[in-house]
């Protein structure tokens, strides 16, 4: 039987709401970090199957979340595709060589360094209650171009977007890449037993009306398509951080079955707006999580009142922060909990 998550993102409005949280599994977690201590670094935690598949289910032995999303990250698919990368002490991920200097051509495709995620995949499933939703994702192809041009974080995005103006064609055969992989990425998770994905464009935001429309619309919308023609039965959740008034669009364009809404939208506009009957996911502030408190629980309900004339899965705007007090986690399972329709 389907557990409350999965019903929801399939468009069942229930009495209850499914709660998951972006970065559930990870630093805030005592147990985390004493695993990740043990193992080394990062990368080499997520290609531990055994470490990884522990950490995934941490945050649900710990709080009974509905849904468990994968400890992944969503460079792998860059790191599939021939880049180098590394996760460097107190400056984050690096990949080399980056796309600005260095050709799309010159890399080559490393598919080896997938398998061990599904694998991870498994695991989980094979651990997890029949009433938990196993989660699986990947980054959406503009986000995971700007790392990839840029060969790592960067404020504005600058050097993606200088060249997505610059040289549209060349940028396009990076996007269009991107999309490949991940379509055989994500088919890969749900073969190995993923119930639902998540597509994160978290740099989504720093796109004009028309430059959205082609590097994150467009993109995901190819993406959710091939996805379906394989896996028709696995939900998919769009989340386009930042997207704000274009978030309407996207739900509309892309095909995705349930949209994630960032903590900077207003939840009766989403409400509003959104396509009828539409899942939608979200939108605590990881900050107000962080702070806790009534003002926390007074505006857990207001979201939860919002969206309750549709299929809403809780959770927060965008990923949880590494200081957030394991109580206010808590406090917040707890308020939705007690919230019924």
């Amino acid at each position: 039987m389907p557990g409350l998550l999965l019903d929801t993102l399939k468009g069942t409005n229930g009495s209850r709401r499914p709660l998951w949280l972006m970065r559930q599994a990870g630093r805030y977690l005592p147990e985390y970090r004493a695993l990740r201590a043990e193992k080394g670094g990062f990368l080499a935690l997520v290609y531990d199957c055994e470490a990884a598949a522990e950490v995934t289910l941490q945050p649900i032995d710990r709080f009974g979340f509905d849904g468990a999303i994968l400890f992944s990250d969503i460079l792998i698919v860059p790191y599939a595709m021939g880049q180098d990368l590394q996760f460097l002490a107190g400056e984050g991920p690096h990949l080399s060589p980056r796309l600005a200097d260095a050709a799309l051509a010159s890399l080559e495709m490393v598919p080896e360094r997938l398998s061990p995620i599904y694998r991870t995949v498994e695991l989980c499933v094979e651990r997890l209650d029949d009433t938990k939703t196993m989660l699986g994702f990947a980054g959406s192809p503009w986000t995971v171009a700007t790392y990839m041009v840029n060969g790592e974080g960067s404020r504005d995005q600058h050097a993606a977007r200088e060249m997505a103006y610059g040289d549209p064609a060349a940028f396009k055969a990076i996007i269009d890449a991107i999309a490949d992989v991940t379509v055989e990425y994500l088919v890969g998770q749900a073969r190995a037993g993923a119930e639902a994905v998540q597509l994160f464009d978290s740099w989504s935001g720093s796109l004009a009306p028309d430059e959205f429309e082609r590097w994150v619309i467009a993109p995901n919308a190819s993406i959710t398509a091939r996805f379906k023609q394989q896996c028709p039965d696995v939900p998919v959740i769009g989340f386009p951080k930042g997207a704000g008034e274009k978030l309407a669009a996207y739900a509309r364009e892309t095909g995705v079955d349930a949209v994630g809404v960032d903590e900077t939208v207003d939840p009766i506009w989403a409400a509003r707006e959104l396509p009828a009957n539409m899942p939608v996911q979200g939108n605590l502030d990881p900050l107000i999580l962080l702070s806790g408190g009534k003002r926390m629980t007074d505006r857990a309900k207001y979201i939860l009142d919002c969206f309750a004339d549709r299929p809403h899965v809780f959770n927060l705007g965008h990923g949880i922060g590494k200081e957030t007090p394991i109580a206010h986690v808590e406090e917040l399972l707890a308020t939705v909990r007690d919230w019924s329709r």
